[in-house]
């Protein structure tokens, strides 16, 4: 039984090092590759507006994040001029041509129904006139600005989650020592028993006759 708990123990302590150095080498990376990992999310971003209307689930992604941020394309509202429904050109047969996604409107407190052709022609105003309906800024800049804004409570939070692990692999480590204390003892006393044990049956005790 002593030696199950010991190889849980183990393989316990063996997970947490696994699991703390995988999440060291995530963070060493993150922050060697920062540039490289802004390039490829600004680039998955610009895809996913070229192929909104095509993919259901990227649509409902996109109109999430605009939502959530409160912005609207990739560094302005104008990007979406890339997606070939709300292309500005006189050749775009599309209703949506010079337009922006509903997710990009803002939404007045007391409105009750929601208008999906709020974004039509945004494109075709100015940055001043737009912002009046639409939320203008880029949602890569505003996510940029949502990370650093709460990159001390991510790093808090890691931190404190890696201290934890830290901890968990000390006990891990002494309650195995103190496993191991108990059974070695254990084993030293029961060497001693049978030590003597043999002493008495080989050595026993003789009367003493002087007396006679």
């Amino acid at each position: 039984c002593v030696r199950v708990c010991v190889c849980f123990l183990l393989q316990f302590l063996v997970i947490l090092l696994v699991v703390f150095l995988l999440q060291v080498a995530a963070g060493v990376v993150g922050y060697v590759f920062t540039d490289m990992v802004m390039d490829r999310t600004e680039k998955l971003m610009r895809e996913a507006v070229y192929r909104y209307r095509e993919d259901q689930d990227l649509e409902n992604a996109i109109d999430f994040i605009q939502k959530k941020f409160q912005c609207c394309g990739i560094e302005s509202y104008k990007d979406w001029s890339h997606n070939i429904y709300f292309q500005c050109s006189d050749t775009n047969p599309s209703l949506e041509a010079c337009g922006v996604p509903f997710s990009c409107c803002i939404h007045m407190r007391n409105q009750t129904v929601l208008n999906t052709m709020c974004g039509y022609g945004m494109q075709q105003r100015e940055k001043d006139a737009a912002r009046k309906s639409i939320f203008t800024i880029g949602c890569f800049d505003k996510i940029i600005w949502w990370a650093k804004n709460n990159l001390l409570l991510v790093a808090g939070l890691t931190a404190g989650l890696l201290l934890l692990e830290v901890c968990m692999m000390t006990l891990a480590g002494a309650q195995i020592s103190w496993i191991k204390n108990v059974e070695r003892r254990e084993k030293e006393k029961e060497t001693r028993s049978k030590s003597e044990l043999r002493e008495r049956r080989w050595f026993p005790a003789f009367a003493d006759f002087n007396d006679e």
